[in-house]
């Protein structure tokens, strides 16, 4: 069994990575969370069996979302939570994404970019969807950030989860079945009218910065070209279809908000100079491949991926919003003649959460079998 994992690959090229780039603070505190993350550096809990006497120890997670190893009991827990917010009604996911030839610009000014996808996305979903000649409704989605391909490229994007029906002027619950209710060619063309709008503001006011490849664009020339290329160009959303049934859209939301650049699991090898692991090659059907670079690289592509601090990558719309959800949410269910969905795990503690998901009881001795007690030495806790 290959037990190879990111934080190896931190731990044998950081230092060589270092010499060759200087990542920003918010990245090399990333990489030193992966580096130290179950170490001992942020803390250790202390269990003593009360039979045998049997000390174990088990260290702090770094709780950095970047990081491979940590992304587990908050996947659950959230997943847990949104139980309560999901319908019996169809559900889809769409993918927006932008031409790559601004992924430059995006980069050099990825909060405001990113907020410029999400403004765009929602902007686009809301008009449309209110539109008599498509739904005539106000809907609910939730939107998801992604900046990576499977190489670890930088591909920013945004995947939403779409409730495939809505509240109408009267309150009265409107949907299309199984049929999603957007044509993809007007999706296409109204986000990217709306992305490019704000996109040409910003430009305009100059609140944009050019660094890195996207230097060439401080002529305004070169970035008036850019901005007709890319109206030019078509943009084309993807639209999965329908899930079955309210458990599949909480399962397949896990698949999506807590991902990050590249699991564990997907990495083969690591030489002295180079990291080799699993990709997807979409020209060839979605088929695994293997892809080697150098652990230089590997560490580069991967603090690519690293959010703006503080910065919200899960965001709720329409009915789905947090001001308006529960009233909502309820109309919509009397509506549908649906039951709610309860959270299981919401008032566990750490403890019983892990019991009851993954059958791991932390309180049982693996000596004898007696009560373990525990303590905490120390605890950090990292962003």
């Amino acid at each position: 069994m290959n037990n190879l994992t990111v934080q190896d690959v931190f731990l044998k090229f950081y230092t060589d990575y270092l010499d060759k780039y200087t990542p920003s603070f918010h990245q090399q505190k990333t990489a030193i969370n992966i580096i130290n993350c179950k170490t001992g550096a942020y803390g250790t809990n202390v269990s003593v069996c009360d039979d045998c006497g049997s000390t174990h120890l088990h260290y702090n997670s770094c709780r950095n979302r970047c990081c491979p190893m940590c992304q587990a009991l908050p996947k659950e827990k959230w997943m847990d939570l949104r139980r309560e917010d999901v319908l019996d009604a169809p559900y889809f996911h769409v993918v927006f994404t932008v031409p790559e030839e601004l992924n430059p610009v995006i980069y050099s000014n990825q909060k405001l970019l990113y907020d410029t996808l999400y403004h765009a996305v929602s902007g686009t979903l809301d008009e449309l969807a209110s539109d008599p000649k498509h739904l005539g409704a106000k809907i609910g989605y939730m939107c998801i950030l992604h900046t990576w391909g499977s190489e670890m490229n930088y591909h920013p994007h945004i995947h939403v989860i779409v409730l495939g029906g809505g509240l109408d002027s009267k309150n009265s619950w409107r949907d299309n079945g199984s049929k999603f209710f957007l044509p993809i060619r007007v999706l296409s063309k109204k986000f990217r009218g709306k992305y490019m709008e704000e996109l040409k503001s910003l430009w305009e006011n100059k609140k944009l910065e050019f660094h890195g490849s996207a230097s060439r664009y401080k002529n305004h020339y070169a970035f008036k070209e850019l901005i007709n290329f890319c109206y030019e160009k078509e943009w084309i959303p993807y639209s999965k279809e329908t899930f079955n049934g309210a458990g599949s859209v909480i399962q397949y939301l896990g698949k999506y908000t807590h991902r990050i650049a590249i699991s564990n699991y997907r990495l083969i090898q690591m030489t002295d100079t180079t990291v080799t692991f699993s990709v997807k090659d979409y020209k060839n059907q979605g088929q695994w491949k293997e892809l080697t670079l150098t652990g230089i690289e590997f560490i580069r592509r991967f603090l690519m991926h690293v959010p703006p601090k503080r910065f919200v990558r899960i965001r709720h719309y329409g009915i789905l919003s947090s001001r308006t959800k529960q009233k909502k949410l309820t109309l919509c269910r009397n509506l549908l003649g649906c039951k709610k969905y309860i959270s299981e795990i919401k008032n566990m503690s750490v403890p019983e959460m892990l019991k009851h998901l993954w059958k791991i009881d932390i309180c049982v001795c693996k000596t004898c079998g007696g009560h373990m007690s525990g303590n905490n030495t120390h605890t950090f806790i990292r962003d």
